[in-house]
């Protein structure tokens, strides 16, 4: 028996390839790891991102459906950040049909003075918002380094639609967290338990 047979040879090449892969995410994960408590530098740095990705654009005078995607990008993410990770319009369907069959589902928000107290729960947490939005910055400059992604459109048009689509989703976001009486920030609120 030869001694690669038993495991104690040389590691084969896909196993040396296996290993950096593994020693550099492990290397990847644990600068995550460090940046996790520095939120207003990790928001600075992206935003040092984004506006070396828009002067790109501006000098450039290109990549306009680049900036359109990365936009639309941008946006969805945002939506999801604001957003209830339950969402209480669906759990009032849910009622709704509860109601109907006879049974009884409790609201992730509280609905009435005397309810229990929940903390907001996003969608999408702080992290993994910055963390995709990053990563979606550097992919769009990445890719406003090659001709092929800069197609010839008007741009007006698209920074129009853009402002318009803005405007639309975040009235009926700000409609819905009015209905349903949350809001997604705790900024110097503290939660009150009970009268005293």
């Amino acid at each position: 028996m030869s001694s690669t047979d038993n495991g104690l040879g040389d590691p084969t090449p896909l196993q040396n390839v296996s290993a950096q892969y593994t020693k550099i995410r492990r290397q990847y994960q644990q600068l995550l790891d460090r940046w996790t408590p520095h939120i207003l530098q990790r928001w600075l740095g992206t935003s040092g991102l984004l506006a070396v990705f828009m002067l790109r654009i501006i000098f450039a005078q290109g990549w306009y459906i680049v900036c359109y995607a990365h936009a639309i990008y941008l946006l969805n993410l945002l939506l999801a950040f604001l957003q209830p990770k339950f969402d209480p319009s669906l759990q009032d369907d849910l009622l709704a049909d509860e109601i109907e069959e006879g049974g009884d589902i409790p609201s992730p928000l509280p609905s009435q003075r005397d309810d229990e107290f929940r903390p907001f729960v996003r969608r999408l947490p702080e992290w993994q918002f910055w963390l995709s939005s990053t990563r979606a910055t550097l992919i769009a400059l990445f890719c406003t380094t090659s001709e092929i992604f800069d197609v010839p459109v008007y741009w007006p048009i698209l920074v129009v639609y853009f402002f318009v689509l803005f405007f639309l989703t975040m009235r009926r976001q700000i409609q819905h967290m009015i209905k349903y009486k949350y809001i997604p920030f705790d900024i110097g609120r503290k939660a009150r338990y009970g009268n005293k």
